[in-house]
């Protein structure tokens, strides 16, 4: 496979591109992305069946099912280190293991 096609495989909706600058509009359109992920992402899965949630979006993937709780644990894992940030004076902002946590039952077998 080509080093393209891998890394497509690898970052589906590509890496992450740091702005030139982080302007009052910049930051605006992040907060709305994050605010209305859930819903979108609701409507664009509601309609699928338990097979299909538990269908990896690639080889050797997760399945949507774990790609979707994943998301809501990330987004959990951020809000608790900016928590931790914002109320302690040397905060220690402790790594999960993703690929572990996707491993668990909750994210196996649980309803999105």
């Amino acid at each position: 496979m080509k080093e393209i096609e891998l890394e497509k495989l690898k970052y589906p909706i590509g890496k992450f591109v740091t702005p030139e600058s982080y302007s009052s509009e910049y930051i605006s359109n992040k907060i709305a992305e994050i605010a209305t992920f859930p819903e979108r992402l609701k409507r664009k899965v509601e309609h699928l069946t338990e097979e299909q949630l538990d269908t990896p979006y690639r080889k050797e993937g997760w399945t949507i099912r774990q790609v979707i709780h994943h998301c809501a644990e990330s987004h959990m894992n951020c809000y608790i280190r900016i928590k931790w940030t914002l109320t302690e004076d040397t905060p220690t902002i402790k790594y999960y293991h993703e690929d572990l946590w996707s491993a668990l039952d909750d994210s196996l077998t649980m309803p999105i």
